[in-house]
């Protein structure tokens, strides 16, 4: 019970860490390529929170436990932008986000996932081919953030260029490695904790579970928001929730096709798309979120979790 206690905290003093130190080194790296907060974070920030999602579809698909991926993807995405989003845009609506630099992410995450969901409803499953097609959209994904990011006009403050770039992104990956690590921690000690004070396994699915991959985008979000540089954050959870449809779902797709429950067709997927929605819509339209966008999608996960526990 004490090694499960401390181990508990060393992954929660980790992941803390990790997302203070990742959120300075991506301003640092935006700011010594002139590129947008919201840029860095939809790409190096939120591949490097994405990591846990990434290698447990992997793993899973090469166990021959693919199904779970799909589970893992679109319970990620509900988190990432009705718990987490919400909760930073209650906090601190986004402001002055360049229209350029959200539509065609937005555009790209809208039109994947319709394509997932009506495949999945014609034939029951992703196979080969569409875990390869959404493979080929991750490389146009990162081709279009490496070729045009200077493009995208956000109001950005000067910083004295300290150190080398090939430092800061070093210190990227190490913080991502932490995240993972504090994050693994973090949820198998608390699920033990939880069952040794005998909580139902279905409270510890909904909460540990659901939030557990998820932990990373939270803390980088939240420090993002305390060091002022909430663009960052909001960046990293779409691009997260980009990265989730493309690889978490699109390596075990392509590795060995998997098969699609009624449930995630019937319900997980259309509320990917409604938060989603409700999150950057009016950022697209006003260039700028509020506090009622925030209040809309922590409600909308509220009703979510009821509904786990009311489901049969």
């Amino acid at each position: 019970m004490i090694a499960t206690i401390g181990l508990f905290v060393l992954g929660l003093v980790l992941i803390c860490l990790g997302g203070d130190r990742l959120v300075d080194a991506a301003v640092a790296i935006a700011r010594r390529l002139k590129i947008p907060e919201i840029v860095v974070g939809a790409t190096i920030v939120s591949l490097g929170t994405t990591l846990p999602e990434i290698l447990v579809s992997t793993t899973a698909a090469f166990q021959g436990s693919a199904s779970i991926s799909v589970g893992n993807a679109l319970g990620s995405i509900i988190c990432n932008t009705a718990l987490i989003a919400g909760m930073t845009q209650l906090i601190s609506p986004a402001k002055k986000v360049a229209r350029s630099s959200i539509l065609w992410r937005v555009l790209l995450f809208f039109g994947v996932i319709v394509v997932m969901l009506v495949t999945g409803r014609l034939t029951g499953q992703f196979q080969r081919p569409l875990g390869v097609a959404l493979l080929l959209c991750f490389v146009f994904y990162a081709f279009m953030n490496i070729k045009s990011p200077g493009d995208e006009e956000e109001e950005q403050e000067e910083e004295k260029k300290e150190g080398s770039l090939v430092k800061e992104l070093l210190t990227l990956a190490v913080c991502a490695a932490l995240l993972y690590v504090g994050s693994k921690l973090l949820v198998d000690n608390g699920i033990a904790l939880a069952e040794m004070l005998g909580v139902p396994e279905r409270v510890i699915a909904v909460t540990f579970i659901a939030l557990g991959t998820s932990l990373p985008e939270l803390v980088t979000s939240l420090t993002s928001i305390i060091k002022g540089y909430g663009n960052v954050g909001l960046g990293n959870i779409v691009g997260a929730n980009i990265l989730n449809i493309l690889l978490v779902i699109g390596i075990p797709a392509t590795i060995t096709g998997m098969p699609v429950s009624e449930s995630a067709l019937r319900m997980d997927a259309p509320l990917c798309i409604l938060v989603m929605a409700v999150l950057t819509i009016p950022l697209i339209i006003r260039q700028k979120s509020s506090r009622l966008q925030g209040g809309a999608l922590l409600a909308i996960y509220a009703c979510y979790v009821v509904s786990q526990f009311t489901m049969v």
